[in-house]
């Protein structure tokens, strides 16, 4: 149909000329009825989760009570990720449930490649958090940077580094502050979040404080040349790496002082730490490995995994 045609239809529509409106789904695109209370997709099974909710979302635009009916052929047996958009859509029907539709039809269709043309792909095969990595080392190789050498540090302190619910309530934003520290790269990166969360939420409490300890302590461990760090009760187990920037004189010269530490042939310092308040063992291991590695340079640490 040409402009015009569309025009008058549209307009015959709303002036209450006609009841029912026969559209492709040109109509998902802004279209803004307040009147119109009930549409009735057919061959729901045929449209994509992102897709269907906006359909959904041109009626229901006023005080008016609304329906969307989504009919689909009895003798076809939908796909399992067919019935899982047909389930989602009618789960999430709250306000403000764009958020978890896309994040669904992310998972379901695949982020799709974003240094070429097409639209979906297979993220849910790797991982949102390797699918990242995996394209930011392919930015860099475009780019003809050098990639960063690859770390992975694990800390596993069993302390309290959640952030309550008190502090920040919306989930969502909890999850991106989550992300925001397990994503900081270097300390002035870790300061610009402290003064965000300070600035949205105020004060930070106990508990984000030790997580923002957490992640300093992560980006020292990194730079030191650390594989993992585990308490389990009063015994510390610091495992470095083969390359790890440690000096063997102040490592020989903190197990010599420590009684029952000990440091074995694999690489692994095994001492106690009696100290129980989450603020003090942070300090404690932070303390430890500035004296057992002296002036490191600070370098961006990559392929983190926060546990």
């Amino acid at each position: 149909m040409s402009g015009g045609e569309l025009e008058k239809v549209m307009l015959k529509f709303m002036h209450h000329e006609a009841d029912i409106l026969v559209s492709t789904t040109i109509i998902e695109n802004g279209l803004d009825i307040p009147l119109c209370n009930t549409i009735i997709i057919n061959r729901a099974d045929r449209f994509g989760l992102s897709e269907l909710y906006q359909l959904r979302g041109r009626v229901g635009r006023s005080n008016r009570r609304a329906y969307a009916y989504l009919l689909i052929p009895a003798e076809v047996e939908l796909t399992p990720i067919a019935r899982r958009r047909l389930a989602a859509l009618k789960e999430f029907s709250d306000l403000g449930a764009g958020f978890k539709i896309a994040a669904l039809d992310l998972e379901l269709r695949g982020a799709g490649s974003l240094l070429g043309g097409e639209q979906s792909g297979h993220i849910e095969a790797i991982g949102f958090e390797l699918y990242t990595q995996m394209l930011d080392r392919a930015v860099r190789e475009m780019k003809g940077e050098a990639a960063p050498d690859e770390a992975e540090t694990q800390l596993n302190l069993g302390l309290n580094i959640r952030i309550p619910v008190n502090y920040i309530p919306e989930e969502n934003q909890r999850l991106r502050m989550y992300k925001r520290v397990a994503g900081v790269e270097t300390e002035s990166q870790l300061s610009d979040v402290g003064a965000e969360l300070e600035d949205r939420y105020g004060e930070p409490p106990a508990a984000v404080r030790n997580l923002l300890d957490y992640a300093s302590l992560k980006l020292l461990a990194v730079r030191v040349g650390v594989n993992a760090i585990e308490r389990k009760r009063d015994l510390v187990t610091i495992k470095f790496r083969q390359n790890a920037g440690v000096d063997p004189s102040k490592l020989a010269q903190f197990v010599s002082s420590q009684r029952g530490a000990q440091f074995t042939p694999d690489g692994m310092l095994k001492f106690s730490l009696k100290a129980t308040a989450a603020e003090e063992v942070l300090d404690h291991l932070e303390t430890l490995l500035e004296k057992l590695a002296g002036e490191i340079p600070e370098t961006a640490a990559t392929s983190e995994k926060v546990s």
